[in-house]
């Protein structure tokens, strides 16, 4: 399944002046700030999102998250979110910053 083009552009949007650059990542779209994805518009919908690991459970009591798995096992400091829970602007950017945030933490690559 390709990614979501018009949640890529709102995304795209959401970055405003972040200086990134977009990579075609796991099926979707990938936005990588200081060398680190910071989140991605998935082929199977939605967002990946990251995160602070100890953070994760917080986050995944919002509306739509829930952790991120890799091979059956869930990962700490990787969301998925749902595309239907950022379907409004405000959400989206909320999202956005947590893994721009997140992203920015961490050593440059």
């Amino acid at each position: 399944m390709a990614y979501d083009e018009e949640l890529a552009a709102r995304v795209r949007f959401e970055m405003g002046s972040t200086p990134n650059v977009e990579k075609p990542m796991f099926g979707g779209l990938a936005f990588i700030v200081a060398g680190n994805m910071a989140v991605g518009v998935s082929g199977q919908g939605g967002l990946m999102v990251r995160c602070a690991p100890e953070a994760t459970a917080d986050l995944v009591a919002k509306p739509g998250a829930a952790p991120m798995e890799m091979r059956g096992r869930e990962m700490d400091g990787w969301l998925r979110v749902s595309a239907e829970s950022v379907a409004d602007d405000a959400t989206l950017a909320e999202w956005v910053q947590v893994g721009v945030s997140q992203a920015q933490a961490l050593p440059p690559k």
